[in-house]
């Protein structure tokens, strides 16, 4: 009893200390927000605010153009995700599941793509940008952002259709459907978690991207979140309440995202494990 008891308390108290240290960055950051310089610099760095300036997140939208920051990021964000997954869905599907000359080839040199640095072809990347003349445009990070999340897509969507059985489509070709048929209406729907689990990583790469965007789009009016919030730490570097305001709002969409498709990653995770075992 008293073993049980010990290791009982070791294993859930270690879990309490693992949940804490993940939290604390994102309390701090909060308590942050609600800070003045003096408490955020040197009085009260780390402790609960003495004081819950409100105004901070005030000055922040009276300051700094957040809704459409916030717009142009979602707008990044969403198309990225759709021509990720598309695009994945469709290669993975072709490569898992049929049969044609230079599959393997195909799908290794896919894979490849994940073993590149963005640094690397950065400034290649921009005279393609610059020739098709996307510069400034959605599009301009848009299509950069979906090339390099693709390798990382196709991966996960081909495991997944690995697993599948024949039988699903041999049975769908009995009942008249064609391959387009059988790939929207059959395949994918079961594969839903992989979709979910790959659309939360895309979509997190896109929100929080900053070097391809900082060097495709110069026009203020398209400029995502983190070129926002280093125009507004140059422009108003003073008032850091207001700068951890807008930083406590920047990080609130990636969370509610996580939230809305934790149960489809948990899933993913599962039918992983099981295909695996």
């Amino acid at each position: 009893m008293i073993k049980r008891l010990t290791n009982g308390t070791l294993k859930y108290g270690s879990l309490l200390l693992y949940v804490l240290v993940s939290l604390y960055p994102l309390v701090w950051l909060l308590f942050y927000s609600f800070k003045d310089n003096e408490e955020i610099f040197s009085t009260n760095v780390f402790g609960i605010p003495k004081e819950w300036r409100v105004e901070n997140y005030v000055n922040a939208f009276q300051s700094f153009d957040l809704i459409m920051y916030f717009k142009n990021s979602f707008i990044v964000s969403i198309g990225t995700v759709a021509l990720t997954v598309l695009l994945g869905l469709m290669f993975s599907y072709a490569s898992a599941r049929m049969k044609w000359g230079l599959s393997n080839a195909a799908r290794i040199y896919m894979t490849a793509g994940m073993f590149i640095p963005m640094q690397i072809i950065l400034i290649p990347l921009l005279m393609i940008v610059r020739s098709m003349h996307l510069q400034n445009s959605y599009l301009a990070v848009i299509v950069p952002y979906a090339a390099f999340q693709l390798s990382f897509a196709c991966i996960i969507f081909y495991a997944f259709f690995r697993s599948l059985p024949k039988e699903i489509e041999e049975s769908a070709a009995i009942d008249g459907a064609n391959v387009y048929r059988t790939f929207f209406s059959i395949m994918v729907p079961l594969v839903v978690p992989a979709i979910a689990s790959v659309s939360i990583f895309v979509f997190l790469f896109a929100w929080n991207e900053f070097l391809v965007a900082l060097v495709m789009i110069s026009d203020n009016a398209l400029k995502t979140l983190p070129l926002g919030l280093l125009y507004f730490q140059t422009q108003f570097s003073s008032d850091w309440g207001a700068m951890g305001a807008v930083m406590v709002l920047s990080t609130v969409p990636t969370i509610l995202v996580y939230l809305l498709f934790s149960e489809q990653v948990e899933n993913a995770l599962t039918v992983s494990s099981a295909v695996k075992g």
